[in-house]
């Protein structure tokens, strides 16, 4: 359901933000961050910085490792439009073939042990819940990872899980692939904080 609030503003001074955003990007602005507007108080501030301390904060994990995980748990949720927002953002600070790779399997793709059972955990962290066990831990835990790196994964994939429902919910647009590259741009430079 696309809210007229957040796709034009819910405030005047909104509306000239998002428009003048458009028109300096040379792009329409992404729904992601139009939504970074509506109810600022009560949602997207809150949302926002908890975004940004999940990606952007210290982590054992690069900001590319932890931008494909955001991709996976939204190919996990089937929202393309994260799918294509995030793995965007890891493909500049890694190589577009590795993502595409992580994401048709990321059990085959060439990426480090750790990362690979990070993203196992994050699979029935995201799939299957309920299975979710100490032993799913341990698991990640023998393939290099650390507590304090399975604490950061997490944090990303719950975020993420919230995220990607959000987007679903709120029939986000897809921009094309040339507007997905250069929102990443923006994206590595601003962070998730509104």
């Amino acid at each position: 359901m696309r809210l007229p609030e957040v796709e034009r503003g819910d405030s005047f001074g909104n509306r000239l933000l998002i428009r003048f955003i458009s028109a300096v990007s040379g792009m329409r602005l992404p729904d992601a961050a139009r939504v970074a507007f509506y109810h600022k108080n009560f949602f997207s501030a809150p949302l926002g910085a908890w975004t940004q301390a999940a990606m952007r904060g210290p982590s054992a994990w690069s900001v590319g490792e932890r931008e494909l995980m955001a991709a996976m748990v939204a190919k996990w949720n089937s929202c393309a439009f994260c799918v294509g927002a995030h793995g965007a953002v890891a493909a500049k600070t890694m190589t577009r073939p590795v993502v595409d790779a992580v994401l048709a399997d990321f059990r085959s793709a060439p990426i480090t042990e750790a990362l690979r059972g990070a993203l196992a955990f994050l699979e029935i962290m995201t799939l299957r819940p309920m299975d979710l066990s100490a032993d799913s831990a341990r698991e990640a835990l023998r393939s290099g990872v650390t507590n304090e790196a399975l604490q950061d994964a997490s944090a990303v994939a719950a975020v993420f899980n919230i995220i990607t429902r959000y987007a679903d919910t709120l029939n986000f647009a897809m921009p094309t692939a040339a507007e997905f590259d250069r929102a990443a741009d923006m994206l590595l430079k601003r962070g998730y904080a509104s």
